[in-house]
């Protein structure tokens, strides 16, 4: 029929395929939804007795839009233009002259659901790949083809305001539950359930009356304000416009004009396209990765602290067979109650009992024979370590990798007491385990490229962003961070309220002010990490993190660090920044030092800096990370910031070298 859509028809019953060529997924190009169309400018002209859309791809129904695209619209009027054209096509096929169907099986999101709330009716896989959402409030828009008005009609404004601003998918059972789709059965029943639907012509879903109360002309202003009040407790709108304006449309009765405009207006903003942008670095990532298969089957964890258990169960959680070792049994046992607690947090009825069933409690290290992977999760000590790797060497065979969850040795320091070094990495988790979406993947001199490769791999197994990183101290992320936390305490000991420094960088775009970050991964940790990385990056360590730590203050772990806990969060957002020198020197640290792991070659470019710090540390995503916040700010612009800092400060913020380079922003260029 089309290069994307094929056409048939039995039974009175029109069947259109959805397999865009050349993709893994479906995506709604301009050119996509051009085909369609043209499709439905044939069907609206026959006499038939419904229509069923699907996917002709296994992996799933629709992904939305071709994110790529974004980039060719250059300005708002061209957007709007673009937007419309899609809400007129989807308008078209909600208009046919008999019912239509959808079927879902896999993600369906973004324009793909929106396609889906188009037809009459919505059956969906009932299976745990199934997934239904609206995620563009993380690309810095919001639906744009008509979804924020079909939306809150067929399940309430509620519920879809909560799908709209949170980007969170709902499972097939769930949608179904919801009312957003009308049918959830095994794969086998889709088509039956599709043409009976189709055959007996239900009403249309629609909302309850209870659940549109907050539609009503006298309530939905006062519900509005409510909501944009919560809604600011959480956001930002200068950093974060669209979940504010995904309010307003409501608020405002929106019509798909104004939806039409509103997320074209968004859709050229300078915090879409950092958004946009640090999407498709992480995606690019993902599928260089699942090139190359891993091949591990069980993981073998040593260390069953707060990290080792989260690395035991994220991996069990996602389908591994998991041995959890440690010397303690006091120890091993509460790794083992902290993991039962995370897949219970995750997992229900049979899952979870199957997810319990994969991971083995192993004091003396039984399964280290059978293992694939090793993972060390021990103390932070190079003798420990070394003595640790001499006994997983005596007992893997050889084609088992062995990683490292060091923070910040250097891997060549690490892999010296092997036999055969080629096979240690470094798999540098984040705390905690679960949230935290990055894994650096650390080289030595001898890793062999199958074990780096195998371990990229095996991190989005883990649904978590591979990023390479040479072998260095500190690596990248807490090597950047490093300077930033200590410049927090610096300012503290310079007597700067502690609300103050924290408000300075959540004004800036930071998900946490660095003193409650110091507090949350513990200062202790914070002090050792400080203290390995002070001779090579001639880091000076403040009195006031050493007295802290000396006195048993470790923060949220031992109830009292900087601040006491638990504590009230509501000051962070609610007060402004005092003095804008607080934030200009948190940022400028920080800054300076991702400017000095580029000019280092820490990782492959400013593209990498970037993705690293923000999935890493949480950096401002809408400021495109700390190199995209350099580059639109200059080079030479940073360097005299420096340069102030350091004539008022000292040679701290001296600036790097890499500030007067020619080009050294400059990006690869991305296809589009």
């Amino acid at each position: 029929m089309t290069s994307s859509w094929t056409l048939s028809e039995s039974d009175d019953i029109a069947e259109l395929v959805l397999n865009v060529p050349d993709k893994r997924h479906n995506v709604l190009s301009w050119e996509v939804v051009g085909e369609l169309d043209q499709v439905l400018a044939i069907l609206e002209t026959r006499s038939l007795r419904g229509l069923v859309i699907r996917s002709g791809k296994p992996q799933g129904f629709a992904v939305g839009a071709d994110v790529h695209e974004f980039r060719r619209v250059l300005d708002a009027a061209r957007a709007a233009e673009l937007t419309r054209a899609g809400q007129m096509v989807l308008a078209r096929l909600a208009r046919l002259p008999y019912p239509s169907v959808a079927i879902i099986h896999g993600p369906c999101l973004g324009g793909g659901l929106e396609l889906a709330l188009a037809c009459s009716y919505r059956v969906a896989c009932d299976d745990d790949h199934t997934s239904l959402a609206l995620p563009e409030v993380k690309l810095g828009i919001h639906p744009g083809f008509g979804g924020t008005i079909r939306l809150p009609a067929l399940i309430g404004p509620l519920p879809a305001l909560s799908m709209m601003l949170t980007g969170r998918g709902l499972t097939a059972r769930k949608a179904h539950k919801a009312g957003l789709v009308d049918e959830c059965v095994p794969q086998r029943y889709l088509d039956a359930a599709a043409r009976t639907l189709l055959r007996d012509v239900p009403p249309k879903g629609r909302a309850p009356w209870y659940k549109k109360i907050p539609s009503a002309p006298f309530l939905r202003p006062y519900v509005g304000a409510y909501m944009q009040q919560r809604l600011k407790a959480k956001v930002d709108c200068r950093h974060y416009p669209a979940p504010c304006r995904i309010v307003s449309l409501w608020a405002r009765q929106g019509s798909f004009e104004a939806e039409a405009l509103s997320c074209a207006e968004l859709l050229v903003t300078p915090a879409s396209r950092h958004l946009v942008a640090l999407f498709e670095l992480s995606e690019d990532l993902k599928r260089r990765a699942r090139a190359h298969a891993h091949g591990i089957r069980h993981i073998h964890v040593i260390g069953a602290g707060v990290m080792g258990a989260e690395i035991a169960a994220w991996a069990t959680l996602k389908g591994f067979q998991v041995s959890l070792q440690d010397r303690a049994p006091e120890v091993l046992a509460r790794g083992i109650k902290r993991a039962h607690g995370l897949l219970a947090e995750r997992l229900k009825g049979r899952a979870a009992e199957a997810a319990r069933d994969r991971l083995m409690p192993d004091m003396r290290g039984a399964a280290l024979p059978k293992a694939d992977l090793v993972i060390e999760a021990i103390i932070e000590n190079r003798e420990a370590k070394h003595a640790l790797f001499a006994q997983i060497e005596a007992r893997v065979p050889d084609r088992t990798i062995i990683a490292t969850n060091t923070s910040s040795i250097p891997l060549d320091d690490l892999a010296a007491g092997l036999s055969a070094p080629g096979r240690l990495v470094g798999l540098h988790f984040f705390n905690p385990v679960s949230k935290m979406p990055l894994i650096e993947v650390i080289g030595g001199m001898a890793t062999t490229p199958t074990a780096l490769a195998a371990m990229r791999s095996l991190a989005v197994a883990l649904d978590r962003l591979p990023v390479d990183v040479k072998s260095s101290p500190g690596f990248l992320v807490n090597r950047v961070l490093m300077p930033y936390l200590l410049e927090a305490v610096v300012l503290a000991e310079e007597g700067v309220a502690l609300a103050d420094i924290d408000a300075a960088a959540v004004d800036f775009g930071m998900p946490m002010g660095p003193i409650a970050l110091a507090d949350t991964v513990g200062l202790d940790i914070c002090l050792a990490v400080a203290q390995t990385l002070s001779a090579p990056l001639g880091l000076q360590v403040p009195d006031l993190l050493a007295r802290k730590v000396e006195a048993g203050l470790l923060g949220k772990k031992s109830g009292r660090g900087f601040y006491h806990y638990p504590r009230p969060r509501t000051f962070v957002r609610a007060r402004p920044p005092t003095d804008p020198a607080i934030g200009e020197r948190l940022i400028m640290r920080l800054v300076n030092e991702a400017g000095r792991c580029l000019r280092h070659g820490i990782v492959a470019g400013p593209d990498m800096v970037d993705i690293g710090l923000v999935y890493g540390t949480g950096f401002a995503p809408f400021r495109g990370g700390p190199l995209g916040y350099a580059e639109a700010l200059g080079a030479g612009e940073i360097a005299s910031r420096l340069t102030e800092l350091a004539e008022r400060y000292g040679p701290r913020f001296a600036p790097d070298p890499v500030w007067s380079q020619e080009g050294v922003l400059a990006r690869p260029p991305r296809d589009l």
